[in-house]
């Protein structure tokens, strides 16, 4: 049954936290998940969350901080001496601890650091935060099994059982020569079912998948998608074998891009949530909204440019709402699909045959739309020369608001800029003030005016 938090059991914890009956309260909340600890850490004032993390065991409450939303853990990591924090991180992967640490402010990454009981696990963060963190590099744990192409069986399994230790999900077992470089990968099959004094360089697997260090996130993303990849190994220049990267880690970042790309169509230009602040939801809403406001200023301006025109055919005006929307609708509809494409490699540049396509869809639909809207005019208005080049003007902007929303993305992603802001207010805006003008445009052609 799922777990779900109730009134009454924040005012327990609560209660038992002001009573500091700290066995009680242990007691609690032992049994429960890190994930349903981290969602009653969001309910509680900091205050209370700190004092329940300093009586936890910090194994259960190093998996807590990872579930933990990124402001609420500063506020926790904030009431925490750096030695605290240390033993917290001393129980994660060096991947997870190196995403903690990075967090900190840099006086404190330093005392964190030096406070860490185990010399090694300290070393491989310090190298990991070397690395972008949109990169392999900065996704990428330390924590793997490898064996020498050298050694036999026996001797692979009995490091396999010391390196084990040390890794809490082992996906493969990577083989290196000499040098740490990558060579392949081991069969747990082959290895059950081989002599013990079977050379491993006559059972591994010479093929094997991996990313370089400085590889993109999404690049990372997109292999161990298209492979069907539960961990990938990376690799530096040299082709040594530094990590790998955990599929737990690429479901974060398929997560943050696609928030990412959602906020971005609807025109947020920063990462926010729901529980930041009044300020911050302003600063990061507030930008294409005023960039709206003077686009449509712009197309108010085209739409004074014809007063002659819909003083004479008042239905022309009539349809200017119809027009934006169906246009924008159109774009942000070819624009979406375009950047998912891009996204998840279907469509990697410019395809006149895709662009061919999107046209046939929009012609058919400004077709069927324009018939229809003719049927109307026709019969509510009775003017069918003017209901005519409405019609026809309507296809044209149909057809325009398809090929900006096909090429526009294409045409950043090209130029290393997110596609994805091209499928909210920047199509819709744009069509706007490029479709007011069409419409008017070939509508004063085909009436004379």
């Amino acid at each position: 049954m799922q777990f779900k938090i109730s009134k009454e059991l924040l005012e327990q914890i609560e209660s038992l936290i002001h009573d500091k009956k700290d066995s009680e309260l242990e007691v609690l909340l032992n049994d429960l998940h890190h994930a349903d600890l981290a969602e009653i850490f969001d309910e509680l004032d900091v205050d209370d969350a700190i004092y329940i993390f300093k009586i936890l065991d910090s194994e259960k409450t190093a998996e807590i901080l990872l579930e933990l939303e990124e402001d609420i853990r500063e506020k926790i990591l904030g009431g925490l001496s750096a030695k605290e924090i240390a033993e917290e991180i001393d129980e994660l992967d060096t991947d997870d601890a190196a995403d903690i640490i990075a967090e900190l402010p840099q006086s404190k990454k330093e005392e964190v650091i030096s406070e860490l009981e185990d010399v090694e696990h300290a070393k491989d963060i310090v190298d990991l935060l070397r690395y972008d963190e949109d990169t392999a590099g900065g996704l990428m744990g330390k924590e793997l099994v490898k064996v020498n192409e050298n050694w036999n069986v026996l001797t692979c399994v009995k490091e396999m059982r010391i390196q084990a230790e040390h890794v809490t999900r082992v996906h493969s077992i990577y083989v290196v020569d000499d040098e740490n470089r990558l060579k392949g990968r081991l069969s747990l099959k082959d290895l059950l079912t081989t002599s013990t004094k079977t050379p491993i360089s006559q059972v591994y697997i010479k093929k094997v998948d991996y990313v370089k260090v400085d590889t993109p996130n999404t690049e990372v993303a997109r292999v161990m998608q298209k492979y069907d990849l539960e961990a990938i190994p990376v690799v530096d220049e040299l082709g040594r074998l530094v990590g790998r990267v955990t599929i737990d880690d690429i479901v974060d970042v398929i997560k943050e891009e696609a928030d990412k790309d959602y906020q971005m169509a609807a025109g947020i230009t920063q990462d926010v949530e729901a529980s930041d602040s009044v300020f911050e939801l302003t600063k990061a809403r507030l930008p294409w909204l005023l960039i709206g406001m003077v686009v449509e200023i712009i197309a108010s301006y085209i739409l004074k440019g014809n007063e002659v025109a819909f003083h004479k055919f008042e239905t022309l005006i009539i349809f200017v709402p119809l027009l934006s929307a169906t246009a924008g609708n159109i774009g942000v509809q070819a624009s979406a699909i375009v950047v998912q494409g891009l996204a998840n490699g279907t469509l990697k540049e410019f395809n006149r045959n895709y662009l061919t396509k999107e046209l046939s869809v929009a012609m058919i639909s400004g077709t069927i739309i324009s018939l229809m809207l003719l049927a109307f005019h026709s019969i509510v208005y009775q003017q069918y020369q003017v209901g005519m080049a409405i019609s026809i003007s309507i296809i044209v902007v149909i057809l325009f608001a398809a090929i900006t929303g096909t090429l526009v993305p294409l045409f950043l992603h090209k130029n290393k800029i997110d596609p994805a802001i091209a499928t909210g207010p920047f199509i819709s805006t744009t069509n706007d003030v490029f479709g007011i003008l069409l419409y008017f445009t070939i509508a004063k052609l085909i009436l004379g005016i």
